[in-house]
Formats: structure tokens, sequence, C-alpha cells
């Protein structure tokens, strides 16, 4: 009970401490190809996303999506849904493990139905890395793309060559962001191939759990430990390395909550909170670094219970597999006939193995009971407080209502004393146009409004107005332009509303331009550049109708004449008159009668 006492003055003293600021908005997408079609099977991918996903959703963030075995239309959709997300988001993270590729200096990730028979499917049926990058690019402080995606891929080796001087590295190649707060994080060196390692997990994967969820640590010092930790698991054979450069100010993955400012702040308000964060992780590694910190006090009592209970859990879990081994051997023996003397050793071996996991196990339970006892004291104890403070706050309530009560009627009595119409009349309204005209110029500064701004409240701005409740979280009434409307525009200090921009463009900064592809690619239905197909002739019905009718009047139609057009018949058929001749009359052995033949100069 002194305990429970103490702690719940402790929680009572850091409530009372003024409330941590609103966190930035971070979303997260994580993808994991094991699945492949037209390759063998990758053990890891799988396990590593679901690791990573679970990492990102205990450090806080608001959105964290896994995707397992995409396709390539699977991945093209996810990219795309996901770059919609980062739109309004502070901190936008993409996390890839699977086969890559690199083509020509450019880096491509491999969907599961990739078939790659040739150098030029690559184009095709993967997807580019600058894909990626362009899903993050919205995001305002912070774009990071993890790539554990430099495995040995087989489906380059059986690739065909189309060009024997186009090439094909075995990992990934270098690459520098072009757009700033931008990181690539490869899990081997550029050039080099990474381990998928022998356990669950990869190597880089568990490496990152490790330290990129520390709290107020930089990415930069956070991924230089990555290095550090994977270099020493692969013997120096593997070397995580980061591209791209952040500024001068630390930038972590999982921001330091602040300490609460004024008189009443208590320095354990972090013990407590980090506290809570070690015990939703539940791993020894979360506790140890927890006693780093905070080796004394209450909480660091706590840590130890549970230090204790997951010690107890790990030598139940080696007892009982020790239990099934020996089980195994004594039946082993037992099968092949073996030697009384073996048979009863191995009998003896189990039945002490059998035992020391029952008192394991015992021991486990005992552990487990303490672990909740204290926590169910925890509870007691923060619920003992949250009702002290809710009592404190309910009198200050009352004491400042009762003063503002006070504070009105003073203020009645004295305008009953007073009793004096106002000599001048009230300050009036700005005309209901200016007014109007003023709220469309603050919307199309907030990016809300597309329109000139011409005082005339009608449809397209009262849709402008019902955009900008959604995405600043007001209920302003927009069927009319009001003061508060205006106000309210006026208290946001950049853009509001997402920029959204036709098909055929993109967003660049404040604008849409208009994608451009190079020549033989357009612009496909998911608003990329693709291979324009190549059209095939074909013969219609019509085609085929009139070269018939061309080839019967062709056939019809008499041969034209060489000479002049005349034509003399005899026994032998007829022919053209040849060139200078002409028909006319010829001399015969009968004078009396007239006879028509060629005659010629």
């Amino acid at each position: 009970m002194i305990v429970l006492r103490s702690l719940s003055l402790l929680i009572f003293g850091l409530w009372l401490g003024c409330g941590s600021a609103q966190a930035d908005k971070r979303v997260a997408l994580v993808i994991g190809n094991s699945a492949y079609k037209n390759a063998p099977r990758l053990a890891n991918p799988v396990n590593d996303a679901g690791l990573v996903g679970s990492m990102f959703r205990n450090a806080g963030f608001d959105t964290v999506e896994i995707r397992l075995d995409l396709n390539a239309s699977e991945m093209r959709r996810s990219l795309r849904e996901f770059a919609a997300r980062t739109r309004d988001a502070d901190m936008a993270v993409i996390y890839y493990a699977g086969h890559g590729i690199e083509l020509d200096g450019s880096n491509y990730l491999v969907p599961t139905d990739a078939m790659l028979e040739t150098d030029g499917d690559v184009l095709d049926e993967t997807i580019a890395l600058d894909r990626a990058l362009y899903a993050v690019e919205p995001a305002k402080q912070l774009r990071l793309v993890i790539l554990d995606a430099c495995r040995d891929n087989p489906l380059a080796k059986t690739m065909k060559r189309t060009l024997a001087s186009r090439a094909i590295g075995g990992g990934l190649a270098k690459v520098e962001p072009t757009s700033p707060n931008t990181m690539i994080a490869f899990a081997a060196k550029a050039g080099s191939t990474a381990s998928d390692g022998d356990s669950r997990n990869s190597p880089f994967a568990v490496a990152l759990t490790d330290h990129l969820p520390k709290p107020g640590l930089d990415l930069r010092k956070a991924f230089g430990f990555v290095r550090d930790d994977v270099l020493k698991k692969t013997g120096n054979k593997q070397e995580p390395y980061v591209y791209g450069s952040l500024g001068g100010s630390d930038v972590p993955l999982v921001p330091l909550r602040p300490v609460a400012a004024g008189p009443q702040a208590n320095p354990q308000d972090s013990v407590r909170k980090d506290y809570e964060l070690a015990l939703q992780a539940g791993l020894r590694e979360a506790w140890e670094a927890f006693l780093q910190t905070y080796p004394d006090g209450f909480y660091a009592n706590l840590a130890r219970v549970q230090l204790k209970k997951i010690a107890a859990e790990e030598d139940r879990t080696v007892a009982t597999e020790k239990a099934r081994l020996a089980e195994q051997e004594k039946a082993r023996l037992a099968t092949e006939r073996a030697q009384k003397a073996e048979q009863e050793k191995a009998a003896a071996a189990a039945k002490a193995a059998e035992e020391a996991r029952i008192a394991a196990e015992k021991a486990k339970q005992i552990e487990q009971a303490k672990a909740e006892a204290a926590e169910r004291d925890r509870k007691a104890a923060e619920a003992a407080a949250a009702k002290s403070l809710a009592e404190k706050r309910a009198l200050e309530k009352a004491a400042t209502e009762a003063a503002t009560k006070q504070a009105a009627e003073k203020k009645a009595a004295d305008a009953e004393s007073r009793k004096v119409a106002a000599l001048s009349p009230p300050p009036s309204s700005p005309p209901p146009g200016d007014l109007a005209k003023s709220v469309q110029s603050e919307l199309r500064r907030v990016g809300c409004l597309s329109a000139a701004a011409d005082g005339d409240w009608n449809a397209a701005s009262q849709r402008s107005l019902t955009l900008f409740n959604k995405y600043a979280g007001t209920q302003l009434d927009a069927k009319l332009a009001s003061v508060d409307a205006l106000d309210a525009l006026k208290a946001k200090p950049g853009r509001v509303c997402p920029l959204v921009c036709n098909f055929g463009f993109k967003a660049d900064g404040d604008q849409c331009a208009k994608i451009t592809c190079r020549a033989g690619y357009h612009v496909g239905d998911d608003n990329e550049c693709e291979k324009v197909p190549e059209k095939k002739p074909v013969v219609t019905r019509e085609d085929s109708k009139r070269r018939d009718q061309d080839r019967k009047e062709a056939e019809s139609a008499a041969p034209k004449s060489q000479s002049s057009g005349q034509m003399i018949c005899n026994n032998a058929g007829c022919r053209p008159v040849a060139k200078g001749c002409h028909l006319g009359p010829v001399p015969n052995a009968n004078a009396s009668a007239k006879i028509t033949g060629e005659v010629c100069n």
C-alpha cells in the first residue's frame, strides 16, 4: 500500500504538467515479396515486412500499411494510393523487401509475377525506384525509402541480353536523390548483394528495428548503428549504405516527447512514458535499454520484474526443447534396441529434462503472476492519480465559473446604473461583396479555390469553403461568406487543401506540371509514362471489296492502243494498226472489188 500510495503521488505530480504538443503526421508503406512465380521463394521478406511494420506501429505512426506478395499492378496501385496519403503528411517512409535489379545504372523493384526473359522486359514488368521516390515526395519534413532488395537475383542470371553493351549489375546502383530531405537506405552498398539471413529475419531488418525507433535518435546516427550491427553479424561481408542528405537539425524517426514547462513540470514524466513504450514492445532489449537510461527508482524496479518474466519464459522455452530432444533420443534408442544401459541413461536424462521443464514452467508462472500484480498496482495508482486530478480540476472549474458569474453580475449592475444610450452607431460590418471577395482571396491563398476572387459567392466558392472545412477540421457555414470564415482562413499560414492535378499532369511544388514522356512512350492509365504498343496493319472487309472491284475494272477495260487506235482483223485474229499506218484500199487482182487493208507510208 505504501508503494501504491507513493506511485499515486508520483503520477499525480506528473499529470499536473502541461500537455505535449501535437505530433507530426507520419505514414508508412511496407511491402514484402517472397512468393515469386518464376524464381525460388525467398524466406524472409514477408517476415521482415511484418517485423518492420510492427516497429512503425509501435513507434506511433498515424498510418502503417503492410502489403505482401504483390504483382506489378498491385505494386503500382499501392504506391499510387500511398502517394495520396503523403500529401498532408510530415514524414513518409517506404520499406521494400524482396528482389531488386539494376539496369544501365537505374534500379527497379521486382514484383512476384515478373518473368524477365530479356533485358527489355525490365522496363515493362518491374517498378522503377523513381516511382517509390515520387510517392514519398509530397511529405513536408522527411522522405525515406528503405530497400532490403540487394539479394542475389536469379532472374538476372537467366535473362537474355538484347544488347551486348547493356550493363546489368549484381546488386543495386548508386543513387542520388534530387529532392531535399530525402534519404535512400540500401541493405548493402551499391554493386554488392545482401544476405537473406539464416534465421527468421534478415540481419538488416533486425538492426533497423533495434535502432530506428529509439526516441530522439537522429536518423543518420541510427543508420550508422545499423551499419555496425550488420557488419558484425555478417563478418564484414555486408555493409548497408545510405544515400541522400538532411539538414543540420536532428531528424529522428520517433521524436522525443517534450518535457512539460512551467513550475509544475516534473522530470519523471519521461520515465513513465518510456516505461510504457518498453511495455508495449515487450522485448528484452527494450527493458535493458530502459534500465541503462533509468537504473534507479520505482519504474526501474518494475522493469526488472518484467525482465525476470522474460527470462523465465526463455528458460521455459529452452527446457521444453531439451525435454523434447531427450524424449526423442529415448524413443530412438528404444526403436534401435540399444543396450539396456544406454536406454536407462536416456530415460533418466528424459526424466530430468521433463522435471526441469516443469520447474521452468512453474517459475515462469510465478514471474508472470508477479509481473501482472505489479501492473495491476501501477494501473490502480494511475487511476487514483487520475481521480485526484479530476477532482482538483473540478474544484478549479467551479471556482472559475463562480468568478465569471460574479464578474457578469457586476457588469450588469454597472450597465443598469448608467442607462446611457450610445450616441454613435455600432461599427458596421464590411459590405457583403467586399467580405465575399476577401474570403475568396484567402481561399485562393490556402489552395482551396482556383477561380478569381470576384466577390460573387457562387456554388464554386461554397465548394471551396467546404473543402477548407474538410482539411482544416472546421465547421464553417459554406452557404455564405462570414467574418468567422475570414478569420479562420487568415489563421492558416500556408496551403491547406492538397494540390490535385488533372490527368497528364503532376504536382510540382504549388503548381501542376505537364508530364513529358520520351520518344516511344506516352502517359498511361496510371498517369505514368509507359511504352506505346506497336500497331499491326489490319485488313478490313471494305479494303478487300475495293481491291476486288479495281481488279475487275482493270480486266474489263479495253487495252490501250500504242498506235493510231485502228484495228485490223483477218483469219488469224485482230490487232492494232501499226504506228505510222492506217486503214485504206489496197491493190488486188480483181479491180472491180475494193479491199480494205493496212496502208503504210
